[in-house]
């Protein structure tokens, strides 16, 4: 009975560590900020929805990165809500920039990342990172993640997982880019 009480009491402690780890920050500051790495892909080919971009041409905009690949329904249940914050906010100086980053062999097709990019709508450039480059320059884990830059190209939040219109996430982001719209 003992070993059964402390077996039980090991597997316990073990569930509870192991979701709290495994839990997805939804949310963290970067104090202090850090630059944001120059996108790692170059080539028209490698871009949709424009010429190749770099972050240092898009000093002045605060710069919201989506890392998504097509296969994530996280992801595309979030572009509703992406379309909706990039329609409000481009005037005022945001800038979307997806960045999809594949999880399956198939997703690494441009193609199909052209296909799915009309299927949902999204306009703004994109970014493909089938070799993962930027996601590791980004240090990122998870899909979908938003990245907030400021308009002197620093990293200033992130944000995991996927955000509705009106729901918690979506109003603390969108509060934080109006914030670093608002900054000189």
């Amino acid at each position: 009975m003992k070993r059964l009480f402390i077996n039980l009491s090991i597997f316990l402690v073990s569930v509870v560590l192991t979701i709290q780890f495994l839990k997805p920050v939804n949310s963290l500051p970067l104090d202090p900020p850090v630059m944001a790495p120059e996108f790692t892909h170059s080539s028209a080919e490698e871009w949709l929805n424009s010429e190749p971009l770099n972050v240092s041409d898009l000093k002045g905009k605060v710069i919201l990165l989506d890392f998504w690949t097509f296969d994530c329904w996280n992801c595309y249940r979030s572009f509703p809500w992406l379309n909706a914050l990039e329609k409000r906010l481009k005037p005022e100086g945001l800038q979307i920039i997806g960045v999809h980053t594949p999880e399956f062999e198939h997703e690494k097709i441009r193609k199909n990342i052209a296909n799915k990019a009309l299927e949902f709508e999204l306009h703004h450039p994109i970014m493909i990172d089938s070799d993962f480059s930027y996601w590791k320059a980004m240090e990122n884990r998870y899909w979908p993640a938003y990245y907030l830059i400021d308009k002197k190209g620093k990293v200033r939040a992130t944000f995991v997982g996927e955000t509705h219109e009106g729901d918690r996430q979506a109003k603390i982001i969108e509060k934080t880019i109006q914030d670093l719209i608002a900054e000189d």
